[in-house]
């Protein structure tokens, strides 16, 4: 793929949370087909934005083949080309896998977003991914053999000195056996995600650095490590996010400045001191600002903790975003 090629797609990908109907855990798909339209208001579109369907953020590990398809074929439907659109694919086996791509490439999407493989510990939490790289790139070459899209990769293994993301010399192994490889998300720590994004600076084709977590992105985009995102607190942040990188791209230090330290940083803070906590924050926030019905992820995930919803909506009033009514707070509140 042409340099010019795979840059098109450095974009600001929110990682799309799933809605369940209020007091189920049954997708609801007219409240998802509502959050997709709200990432296709000019603001964001303008912005450069990309939307990807079915990530973590989304469940992905616990919805059925059909629901993940229903999904897609929703997402492809609303979005109708105004922006890139990525889903998501995994599968107990690499065979159910291919099948999430294919099914995606067939109802429309511009590419796959690639999950790391889960199971038995031969390929989780006892891999070595320097040692044992062919366990990822043997499912890469799958799914590019099978449906010859761009990929986007999510990098996250067992902790290390990176964070939770692959290491370096996996990681380049990885983006040369697959040129089809557009973009890496930064799931690393600030030592882990330096370390990535110069090493992706060196390849022969462009593999963009999509910034993940949101606590690192002023500094990121100080240092130019930065092409883009793949975020869910976009969910719920999405108007000031858009805000700051647009400062940044515009050499605005000021202004970027100004709005990181009006409460944009203490928000991001508070999400991300906790990875245990991510995704049910990215759904409180999610929930809090009126686009899912409830902040709830289905079991075994956790559930939301009350000073969760507190805080969180005391930052996103800080930040001047508007947020559910005190008694739909107060309602989910007293379940917990």
């Amino acid at each position: 793929m042409a340099k010019n090629d795979a840059m098109k797609w450095d974009r600001i990908y929110t990682a799309v949370v799933v809605p369940y109907k209020e007091g189920s855990f049954e997708v609801d798909y007219d409240a998802y087909r509502k959050l997709i339209r709200y990432f296709l208001q000019p603001k964001f579109i303008d912005a450069g934005g990309g939307i990807i369907v079915n990530p973590e953020a989304g469940e992905i590990f616990y919805l059925t083949y059909e629901e993940k398809k229903k999904i897609v074929e929703i997402a492809v439907q609303e979005v109708a080309g105004k922006v890139p659109l990525f889903a998501g694919a995994i599968d107990v086996t690499t065979e159910g896998i291919v099948r999430d791509a294919i099914t995606a490439k067939e109802l429309g999407v511009d590419g796959i977003f690639f999950i790391p493989p889960m199971g038995s510990g031969d390929v989780t939490y006892a891999w070595n991914p320097d040692k044992y790289p062919e366990i990822w790139i043997d499912i890469f070459k799958a799914i590019d053999k099978a449906v010859n899209l761009p990929i986007i990769v999510h990098p996250t293994t067992s902790v290390s000195f990176y964070g939770v993301g692959l290491p370096v010399g996996a990681t380049l192994k990885v983006c040369q056996a697959v040129p089809n490889i557009v973009g890496w998300k930064m799931t690393y720590s600030y030592q882990g995600w330096k370390i990535i994004a110069e090493a992706l600076r060196t390849l022969d084709h462009h593999v963009g650095i999509l910034a993940a977590a949101a606590d690192l992105f002023h500094v990121a985009l100080l240092n130019e490590h930065f092409d883009g995102t793949v975020n869910g607190a976009l969910c719920y942040g999405m108007e000031p996010m858009i805000d700051h990188i647009q400062a940044w791209k515009k050499n605005d230090l000021l202004k970027a400045r100004k709005i990181w330290n009006s409460g944009l940083s203490t928000l991001n803070d508070f999400v991300y001191n906790d990875y245990a906590r991510l995704h049910i924050r990215y759904k409180i926030g999610a929930w809090l600002r009126g686009f899912v019905p409830e902040p709830f992820m289905r079991p075994p995930q956790p559930k939301p903790f009350p000073e969760e919803i507190k805080e969180m909506q005391h930052c996103l009033k800080t930040l001047g975003l508007e947020v559910i009514s005190d008694p739909q707070i107060k309602k989910v509140l007293a379940t917990l």
